[in-house]
């Protein structure tokens, strides 16, 4: 598996278990060709960010053997870019 493969992995691998920990019934080969923003039209809790982001950068961890610093940070751009919009309680 080259570099890009395994970049395109890991953000498939970060937004399923985004919709998996939000309870969403959507995959990330659901969004394949959306030029909509679907990341707005659906919600998570403020506790499943703060899950999803925990879980998100123990897995760049791993997976690209970064410190905990740099994978926080990566995960904030990611929550950034792509993170569901957070429902006000």
């Amino acid at each position: 598996m080259n570099r890009q493969d395994k970049t395109i992995q890991i953000s498939k691998d970060l937004i399923n278990k985004m919709f998996e920990l939000a309870g969403h019934d959507m995959k990330y080969e659901d969004l394949i060709g959306r030029q909509d923003d679907w990341f707005t039209q659906y919600t998570m809790t403020q506790d499943q960010n703060k899950e999803w982001r925990k879980w998100g950068a123990e897995y760049l961890r791993k997976k690209k053997r970064w410190t905990k610093k740099m994978a926080e940070r990566e995960m904030a751009m990611v929550d950034l870019h792509c993170g569901l919009k957070i429902k006000q309680e």
